[in-house]
């Protein structure tokens, strides 16, 4: 079992600054990486692995500027580029869980709170980053999603229903950017032992984990370029390595393969 990684459950996707000052950073060659949420949990799991890959790192913590916030979010994607001179990656891991109870019981404004960090979050990072990224001629986006969008449940249902629209977010920003370079992914990381998933009920009881390794190896996979076959697509921790997907790559993806499409019969209007 792996360790646990501190991750409150109030984590709000705070930003801050902690810029790396090498004199060999971005300017001076290195690839520059944005991580939201890189504090706590998988995002500073995230950060580290990039880190030690030779990535230049700018981690964005829960002590300034909220992911919902754009003016802060500008003013401090702005001292990123001018400082780094670039943006290569981006990983928008920062996110939050709603109550777990079921819809009829929840609280609107925790409900709300929910789907604006995870999605808006997500929105104007990409929205902020990717001018940066098609001017140098593309880049990669990560958003950290989670297989909860991938089904209904009637318990913490604003996180299902912001994981299933942060899966739009990833599929538009692949439609929008595909031909400029710009490429998209949605990574699911499993259910990695943090302080916040430790404490959910959903997972009382559980002795299996995904381990953080398997997480990182995905997204320096991703950073790389070596799957950009999977750009609009989903890729899962635990189930995918680096390896499988290169070959399921080679095969070649279906239309509609690891997409959040509906299943339409051939004659539907829509189909």
């Amino acid at each position: 079992m792996s360790d646990v990684i501190d991750e409150p459950v109030d984590d709000d996707g705070d930003v801050t600054p902690e810029p790396d000052t090498d004199e060999e950073a971005g300017r001076g060659g290195r690839p520059v990486a944005v991580v939201t949420g890189a504090s706590r949990g998988i995002g500073r799991a995230v950060a580290m692995a990039l880190e030690d890959a030779g990535w230049v790192v700018e981690r964005g913590s829960s002590t300034v500027a909220p992911v919902t916030d754009r003016a802060a979010l500008t003013a401090w994607v702005d001292e990123v580029v001018e400082r780094q001179g670039r943006i290569d990656l981006l990983v928008n891991s920062a996110g939050v869980l709603d109550a777990e109870v079921d819809l009829l019981a929840s609280d609107p404004d925790d409900w709300w709170r929910t789907v604006e960090v995870n999605v808006l979050g997500s929105y104007l990072m990409t929205w902020l980053v990717a001018p940066t990224m098609l001017a140098a001629g593309g880049g990669r986006i990560v958003n950290l999603n989670s297989g909860a969008g991938r089904r209904a449940g009637a318990e913490a249902s604003a996180y299902n229903v912001s994981k299933t629209a942060l899966a739009r977010v990833t599929g538009s920003t692949h439609l929008a950017g595909w031909d400029r370079g710009l490429r998209a992914f949605d990574l699911m990381p499993g259910v990695v032992r943090t302080e916040m998933t430790d404490g959910m009920t959903a997972h009382a009881g559980r002795t299996e984990w995904t381990s953080p390794e398997e997480v990182t190896a995905l997204v320096l996979a991703l950073a790389s370029g070596e799957l950009d076959a999977f750009s609009g697509r989903f890729v899962r921790a635990g189930v995918d390595t680096p390896a499988s997907l290169r070959a399921l790559a080679e095969r070649g993806l279906e239309p509609g393969e690891r997409m959040l499409d509906l299943v339409l019969r051939p004659d539907d209007p829509l189909a």
